[in-house]
């Protein structure tokens, strides 16, 4: 069974955020036991697993997606690179439609190459900074949103994107502070850099101490900084060391990111599912 690491939200090999993934012949999962030893084993943020669905129904495709430790909600780079796959190996053309916990979501493919996924807008709330957080973080929040149950992440804005670049947090002291991470931002300080906005996100609750681009997070990030510049289109930057590119469309309910996905490599897992 084939098992590809595919580069997401870059054009470019050994940047943005690689995820595992495992195309499934069947028409059922294994048992989710088995999924997580092998994401595990492929020790990425994020693995994803999918197999088809019946022609006729709501969707095309089932997917799961696990880090080391946990299977998650929503993850949005492993999502694009599961639509990169199927597109590059010829499994599935334009939009395709994906069964998974956060319900049906779609990506569709572009001639340029890249990829735009549908996922639902994340509501914010604000909230108070939970106690340590800015300790934990090493930087004071301007303000911080809750961003529901669907991601479960606190959203928390910092002064400036040095701030946000300069981050070293407390790993161990972040775990308390939020459901599943902190997603830390601020205004791009060069008008002209090709983005909008800079982020960074921290989720040693689910096994990953920095995501090296996190789609889901945008989901979140696309409603906040559209209110504040008043516009629905916006690129965002997330600082890691890989670092990636997001492109964010605010439809209401629904967040529309795009990127590109570069595969690195194409293997054979050896052992049977």
């Amino acid at each position: 069974m084939k098992i590809r690491i595919v580069d997401a939200f870059t054009d470019r090999p050994f940047a943005g955020n690689p995820a595992g993934v495992v195309i499934l012949d069947s028409g059922t999962f294994p048992e989710a036991g088995r999924l997580q030893l092998i994401a595990s084993e492929v020790n990425l943020s994020e693995t994803a697993f999918a197999h088809p669905l019946p022609p006729g129904g709501d969707a095309d495709w089932a997917l799961r997606w696990f880090t080391p430790t946990t299977e998650v909600n929503l993850c949005g780079h492993a999502t694009l690179a599961t639509a990169h796959v199927l597109h590059t190996t010829g499994a599935a053309s334009g939009t395709v439609r994906f069964a998974s916990l956060s319900g049906v979501l779609r990506s569709t493919a572009h001639e340029d190459g890249t990829l735009t996924l549908d996922f639902p807008t994340a509501p914010l709330t604000p909230v108070s900074a939970p106690a340590g957080l800015a300790e934990a973080l090493g930087a004071s929040p301007l303000s911080v949103h809750d961003t529901g149950e669907q991601i479960g992440d606190l959203l928390v804005e910092l002064a400036d994107e040095a701030t946000v670049r300069a981050l070293r947090p407390d790993f161990r002291a972040l775990v308390a502070c939020s459901r599943r991470g902190v997603i830390a931002t601020a205004t791009a300080e060069d008008p002209t850099s090709g983005y909008d906005f800079v982020s960074r996100g921290f989720f040693p609750q689910v096994g990953i101490d920095e995501d090296p681009v996190t789609g889901s997070a945008h989901t979140a990030l696309a409603p906040f900084w559209s209110a504040r510049f008043g516009r629905d289109d916006l690129t965002g930057f997330q600082g890691s060391a890989r670092s990636g590119l997001v492109r964010t469309s605010l439809r209401g309910e629904r967040t529309l990111l795009t990127g590109s996905a570069v595969t690195i490599i194409d293997g054979e897992l050896l052992t049977g599912l």
